[in-house]
């Protein structure tokens, strides 16, 4: 696996560089292949340490981001959240690994299975998609105190996902 660290508004240190590397290296082992990058920031946000993983392969992306006041300790539970990622979705991967879709993961690993998944989908639901700007998105979204809300933009017809944020702002996703 390589790595590319870079930092934002922060100085990467050898010592920083060593941790991350050491850190996402326990990773190496569920990937067949060595052409992997993992792609890391580092990041201040006022007090607070923040670092972003990003993992892509061929057919989808491992991402991760977590925030503490020490950044070392950020990177050790980025590290355990991306662990915990892929052996959660371990059963679904490889599946699609049988398939010869996914060639990028190593199931010849011997860890523990303690964290099959029971997840399902236990709600559909169907909502109409009234045409409406951003302004009205955000605050129907406030009014039902969602962390994110589906409508159908009047000016581009198209459907689009806005969400709140960590920081508070919002985001907006748009569809072709």
């Amino acid at each position: 696996m390589t790595y590319n660290i870079r930092g934002d508004k922060m100085v990467i240190t050898d010592a920083i560089k060593g941790y991350v590397e050491d850190k996402l290296g326990r990773l190496e082992k569920y990937f067949k292949e060595s052409d992997i990058t993992a792609n890391v920031l580092a990041k201040v946000r006022g007090n607070r340490q923040i670092i972003e993983v990003t993992i892509p392969t061929s057919k989808f992306i491992l991402r991760s981001e977590e925030e503490h006041d020490d950044l070392y300790a950020a990177i050790d539970l980025v590290t355990d959240k991306l662990e915990r990622q892929i052996r959660k979705n371990k059963t679904r991967l490889k599946k699609q690994n049988i398939d010869n879709k996914i060639k990028e993961f190593n199931f010849d690993y011997d860890y523990e299975e303690n964290e099959e998944s029971n997840e399902k989908i236990v709600k559909r639901k169907t909502i109409e998609m009234k045409p409406m700007d951003e302004e009205e998105a955000m605050l129907e979204m406030d009014l039902l105190g969602h962390e994110f809300f589906i409508y159908k933009d009047m000016e581009t017809n198209r459907i689009c996902v806005l969400y709140k944020r960590k920081d508070g702002n919002y985001g907006l996703i748009e569809t072709n």
